[in-house]
């Protein structure tokens, strides 16, 4: 794991971690070909670690959105942020999930303006008011989302991956959690399919 993951505290070496952990941030390593830095970063404190990453598998394995439309909300919402981390892990996985080189760059740039559905830029505004004026967020908002076409499930899941991502943006600016490279470039070819 490296240790410039993060610049505030410091980054535990793997095998002195549990063995669940270690098994898992194994696992994501074999598949991605590196270590994600925000496995070696919440990895500090392995009951947190946990949690997060239990609640983070809960939000895009068990929703009814596309996961692009998951990885749309977490841009968005943390370029709101201005989270550097998730503006450049999630960027790259927006770039796979959708097929797309440049949406994610327009997303952390200004959603608003981005080559987006209706749609989608209804379920932004939602995410970005949530995000930003949470006191604000009323049953109107909730029945944009369904006017656009959203299922009740898929409107939970849109705030609940809003509120988490919230969450993950904030702690990885406390932490100064740093993006790998790798992430800068993943993504960036266009797709002909």
């Amino acid at each position: 794991m490296d240790d410039d993951a993060m610049r505030r505290f410091p980054v535990p070496d793997l095998d002195d971690l549990p063995e669940d952990l270690r098994e898992r941030i194994e696992e994501e390593t074999e598949r991605a070909g590196f270590t994600p830095n925000v496995f070696a970063g919440f990895a500090y404190k392995p009951s947190h670690w946990r949690a997060f990453f239990d609640y983070h598998d809960a939000l895009v394995d068990d929703t009814t959105l596309e996961r692009h439309e998951v990885e749309m909300i977490i841009v968005a919402v943390s370029g709101v942020n201005h989270c550097y981390y998730c503006n450049v892990a999630h960027g790259a996985l927006l770039r796979i999930y959708a097929k797309d080189p440049l949406l994610a760059d327009q997303l952390v740039a200004n959603y608003r303006t981005a080559d987006i559905p209706e749609k989608h830029k209804t379920m932004l505004d939602v995410a970005v008011k949530l995000t930003e004026k949470p006191v604000e967020v009323g049953e109107d908002d909730l029945q944009k989302l369904r006017d656009a076409g959203f299922s009740e499930e898929e409107v939970w899941d849109i705030g609940a991956v809003t509120s988490f991502f919230n969450l993950s943006n904030r702690m990885a600016m406390f932490a100064d959690m740093r993006p790998n490279e790798e992430f800068h470039t993943l993504g960036r070819e266009p797709h002909d399919d």
